[in-house]
Formats: C-alpha cells, structure tokens, sequence
C-alpha cells in the first residue's frame, strides 16, 4: 500500500511516497483511510520536534478518518462502519489498523473530510473549553491565533457554549471569515490589541483567553483577563514559552490553566468518549468543522510547508485518488 513515509528528520521535505507493508491487524481495526488530517503535531515530528520522537522511516498522520475492512468481533465494530480515529502515528496512508479504544463513529452529519478534522483541535478545544475553562453561556472569549486549525475550532465551540468571541488574529485578510465562523469581533495581534478588547468589552476584559500561541502575546493576554477570568495555554506556536510572575495571579484573582488534551487521556481513557460525545451533540445542533484545503496523500509535504508557513485557513486534510 501507499504512505508518506518519513525517512529524514528534516522537516517536511524528509517525507517520501512509498509502497509499504500492509499494516498488522491482529486484535485491531483495520480501516481503509479517507481523510487524514494535517494538523500541528504531524509537522513537528517530522523535525522530530514533538513528545513522540519515533526514528525514520515512520508514517506520520494523527487523524484519519475511513471505512472499517475487518475488525475484531468483541469491539463492537464490522465493516463498512464510518470511523474516524487518533492514531498519533501512520495516519498518511490508504490503510491503518488502530487500537479499537481509539476509534469512534462518526456522526451521520458529517463526510470524511470533516470527520477528519472533528479531531485533535475539536476534542483539545472541547475539553479546554468545557472542562478546563468551566465555560459559561453569556461569557466573552478572547481568541488568539485565530485563523488556525485550533483558533477556528475555538471559535465554533465557543459560540455553541453561548460565548461571545473576539478573534484576536495576525493574518491580515481574514476578518470576513472569521466572522462566518461565528466571530463576534476581530482585532489585529498589533501593537495595542489588548487595548482594543478592553474596549470591547467595556473596561471590564474577558471571562476566558485561549492562547495556543504563547511568546510575545502571553503578557497582553494575561492583562485583558477579567477578575475571576482564566487563561488557557494550548501551545506555543509563537516559538517562546512565556513566564508569568504571581503577584499578577493572586492579586487580579485570576486563574492561567492548561489543556494538554494528549497527556490528559492517558491518565483518563473514558475522557475521549465523553468528549466526542460532547461534539457530536454541538453537530447535531449545527456544528461543522470547517475545511478549507485538500491536498492528495503524495502532496502531504506540500499541505505541511504550507502549514507552517501559515497559508493554511482553519483545517487542511490529505484525501486519497
């Protein structure tokens, strides 16, 4: 079968096509893959970057979404089933067999290609949102890094919890939008943003920050936290990892939390269920992950170069011929 395999720890341009093995399905479900989803984590592990640090040659892809083959008779899975799985590793090719507690249905709302994307940023979102940040219907919800895959499906979620949201982006040209996806208001990462949401939200600030960028930003997103609001950290895709000194803390009574939605699920295994089934609730109410690249398997370096470089609006995903 064919993947994107990596065979040089360089970034995109370390992956190959390649015919390989077909994968060993002993005690798992095989699926024959639709969509894999392009997503942060698949481009730092080609540097080798990320928490997972497998030697090439690997296949790279954390999301998929396909038609089970064969699965075994006690998951409760058989074939023809719509699925969509996390699989952190082998996600960029025709076929992956994944551990049955990893795979979920998909709802009937959705094709392949947004089923794919109703993964890591949704889930992470999902859980941050919810879990982390206790989000209240009528709050308002500060969002950075905006136009990416996670600031997108924040921006959705946050709506379908009853927020009001102010998109806070860098790219210029997406304000339209952003405003489609449910955006309240939009401001420019400029020189003074942080003054411009305190406007809008009358001198008062915001309930609740999301920040998957962190670096320059982090200090401006602490000080438009409202008394009693929480800063969520999601990443640092601004490069830096910031510090924050206390006193601001204990003194504005705020709350900076983190939703590391990978390392929660392996201390919590119910916590994937709980979740997509919190997400297939928001679809069944409207919610539609939003996708607006495709790229064919062999150009996944290509869909990876143009994440990085930030060409990519909300969700970009590999589909097969």
């Amino acid at each position: 079968m064919r993947a994107m395999v990596v065979t040089e720890l360089s970034g995109p341009q370390g992956l190959d096509l390649e015919e390989i093995p077909e994968p060993d399905a002993s005690g798992k479900v095989l699926i024959d893959v639709k969509a894999s989803g392009v997503c942060f984590p698949d481009l730092l592990i080609t540097y080798g970057k990320y928490q997972i640090r497998p030697e090439p040659p690997f296949v790279p892809g954390a999301e998929i979404s396909g038609v089970v083959i064969t699965a075994p008779e006690e998951s409760g899975f058989t074939a023809g089933d719509r699925v969509l799985a996390a699989t952190y590793l082998g996600g960029y090719a025709e076929r992956i067999a994944v551990d049955p507690s990893q795979v979920l249905r998909i709802p009937d709302a959705l094709d392949f290609d947004e089923a794919a994307s109703l993964i890591i940023n949704y889930q992470t979102m999902e859980f941050a949102l919810a879990r982390r940040a206790k989000i209240v219907a009528g709050e308002t919800v500060v969002v950075l890094g905006a136009a990416g895959g996670v600031g997108t499906a924040t921006i959705q979620l946050a709506k379908a919890h009853g927020a009001r949201v102010i998109a806070v982006v860098r790219r210029a040209g997406v304000e339209e939008f952003l405003r489609e996806l449910g955006a309240d208001e939009v401001v420019a990462l400029a020189p003074g943003w942080g003054e411009r949401v305190r406007e809008l939200t009358g001198g008062n600030g915001a309930q609740i920050v999301v920040d998957p960028v962190g670096g320059d930003a982090f200090d401006e997103a602490v000080r438009v936290l409202a008394p009693e609001g929480r800063l969520v950290v999601i990443g640092f895709a601004g490069g830096g990892i910031p510090e924050v000194k206390l006193n601001r803390v204990l003194f504005r009574n705020i709350s900076i939390v983190g939703a590391a939605w990978g390392e929660f699920t392996r201390s919590d295994r119910d916590a994937v269920a709980e979740v997509h089934a919190s997400l297939v609730r928001h679809v069944e109410n409207g919610l539609r992950p939003i996708v607006k690249a495709r790229y064919l398997l062999e150009d996944a370096a290509l869909a990876l170069t143009d994440l990085e470089t930030g060409k990519v609006l909300g969700k970009a995903i590999l589909v097969q011929e």
